[in-house]
């Protein structure tokens, strides 16, 4: 499995993205030998993701060492300046030049110094990437009709309820937050979500929280993350998913948290995430435009 990338403002959740990217190679032996062509592309795929994960963790390192500053840069991203294919050090640096007055000047060294390191980093990750693009363009051809990461979905509450991907056939909109604990902003906004919750459910519409910490059912994780969601007066449903499913490693592309996304009655992404929270006002009047635009979309094709 090809690990992907994430940036958080701390390195604690680095292990749950990250490090949960195995091979199931089972202890019996197959009768027939593996062809060596095969064994030596697998290979390869091992050694080019055991390669990125030491860099995505060097990146995260950098955050993590000047942790109280990256998560002021964090939480002043906007998704406008985003740009998926681009080195991710402009997008920081982007950031932090449109909000440059909130800093102070060895707040801005810090920054400009870990930001021409992780440019760096970021040339390197694009180099094994490109490598295992093409690598992989022959499987991609017979898979042309891209499959949303929801679809054959699984996941489960944290009263242990199964959850399935009719959870977003029973709805004309899903809105998906992802969110981690220790992500201050992600923990701000969860009222607002709560009430959003409350707005949209007569319009057919839900909110469902997924925290990238409680991945893999990890209980403590979960435990954790229900005591701060009682704390913050949301009821609304959250869910423990796979970190190997696809919208495991969806969320393992996530740039910043909290995200929030919109999901269809048939379980496509629709329209572009919302990086940042909603106890934004104009963050939550444009997402409630665009989840009113699902519902309407919704309508008409019934």
């Amino acid at each position: 499995m090809k690990t992907k990338k994430t940036f958080i403002p701390i390195v604690t959740l680095c292990a749950a993205l990250f490090l949960t990217a195995c091979t199931g190679k089972g202890a019996a032996t197959t009768e027939k030998p593996q062809d060596s062509q095969t064994e030596a592309s697998t290979e390869a795929t091992g050694d080019s993701s055991t390669t990125l994960d030491d860099l995505y963790q060097q990146e995260n390192q950098i955050f993590a060492d000047h942790e109280d500053v990256w998560n002021k840069v964090f939480g002043m991203m906007n998704k406008s300046t985003a740009d998926p294919s681009g080195n991710y050090a402009d997008f920081l640096a982007s950031t932090v030049e449109s909000n440059k007055d909130a800093f102070t000047k060895d707040e801005l060294n810090t920054l400009t110094t870990d930001i021409e390191t992780i440019r760096k980093i970021e040339e390197q990750i694009a180099e094994i990437e490109k490598k295992d693009t093409t690598s992989e363009s022959a499987d991609a051809n017979d898979n042309s009709g891209s499959t949303s990461p929801f679809r054959n979905f699984s996941g489960q509450d944290y009263d242990g309820n199964t959850v399935d991907e009719s959870l977003f056939s029973g709805n004309a909109v899903t809105v998906i937050n992802f969110w981690f604990t220790g992500c201050k902003p992600c923990v701000a906004e969860l009222s607002k979500l709560n009430e959003l919750n409350d707005a949209i459910k007569s319009m057919g519409g839900e909110v469902i929280g997924i925290n990238t910490e409680t991945f893999d059912g990890n209980e403590t994780a979960i435990k954790e993350a229900a005591a701060v969601l009682e704390s913050q007066g949301a009821k609304y449903r959250n869910l423990s998913i796979d970190a190997s499913s696809d919208a495991g490693k969806y969320a393992s592309d996530i740039m910043a948290f909290p995200t929030t996304i919109l999901v269809d009655r048939n379980g496509n992404i629709v329209g572009d995430p919302m990086l940042g929270g909603i106890d934004n006002q104009d963050n939550y009047d444009t997402l409630m435009k665009q989840i009113q635009s699902v519902i309407d979309a919704d309508s008409a094709n019934k």
